[in-house]
């Protein structure tokens, strides 16, 4: 019985060292709460997929200790309803940021309901320590237009949760998504470096503009990936005109 138990063991340790050794474990949680259309939606999107497949973010992955980050995009809104757009991805090189790039844009949008920013934080979690890769760093990179939590966990409960598993949370409030008539308050941004962000490195940077915001998402990234912090940091405003 013994030599059959060790034999097991022996056979099982393979699968259990397979964890993929990359730069960063990297959560993009996205808006898709009540208050985003599918125009928004689509812009959104468009903005990450710009921004990963962007060679200034490309060169920051390139030549980094691994050489490779893993990322999943993720849309929130109610409690429960996250939705997974994009399963995890290795990303090392122009084809599979274009790759990645390319998943991101069709599918429907599947999240919807009020805000529930506790409940994707702890999406974000579970996501991270489910998956198949082991990252020196390990983020959330959370965005919204509004600091509203409806439903679920609350934002101190999860917060709490997601920084004692050692996982960084950097923010990017948008105060101006799309500049449809809907500018969220002035103090968002103090929202989100007081109540949201936390862990090593924390950040925010903020998206005032239709204009800005595929700028702050590629200088966020570059951020995340490179493991640096901005000058002023907790929090960076991203202005339209640059």
């Amino acid at each position: 019985m013994k030599r059959i138990a060790l034999g097991l063991l022996l056979a099982l340790m393979p699968q259990l060292a397979t964890a993929e050794e990359v730069e960063v474990e990297l959560v993009l949680l996205a808006d898709a709460s009540g208050s985003i259309d599918a125009a928004e939606i689509a812009f959104q999107r468009q903005g990450y997929a710009e921004a990963i497949t962007d060679p200034s973010v490309l060169a920051v992955i390139e030549g980094s200790a691994y050489g490779k980050i893993a990322v999943t995009y993720v849309e929130w809104a109610a409690a429960g309803t996250e939705d997974v757009v994009v399963p995890w991805m290795v990303i090392s090189d122009a084809a599979s940021a274009r790759a990645f790039a390319e998943a991101l844009l069709p599918p429907p949008r599947r999240a919807f309901g009020r805000n529930a920013i506790g409940s994707a934080l702890l999406k974000g979690k579970e996501l991270i320590e489910t998956n198949a890769y082991e990252g020196w760093r390990k983020v959330i990179d959370f965005s919204g237009d509004s600091a509203n939590n409806w439903n679920g966990p609350s934002i101190a409960e999860a917060r709490s949760e997601v920084l004692a598993a050692g996982i960084t949370i950097n923010g990017l409030p948008i105060l101006c998504r799309f500049c449809n008539g809907r500018p969220s308050g002035a103090d968002l941004e103090r929202i989100y470096a007081e109540r949201i962000i936390g862990g090593p490195g924390a950040f925010v940077i903020t998206a005032d503009s239709e204009a800005s915001l595929g700028d702050a998402i590629r200088r966020k990234l570059i951020l995340e990936i490179g493991g640096w912090v901005p000058a002023d940091a907790p929090a960076r405003r991203v202005a339209g005109a640059d």
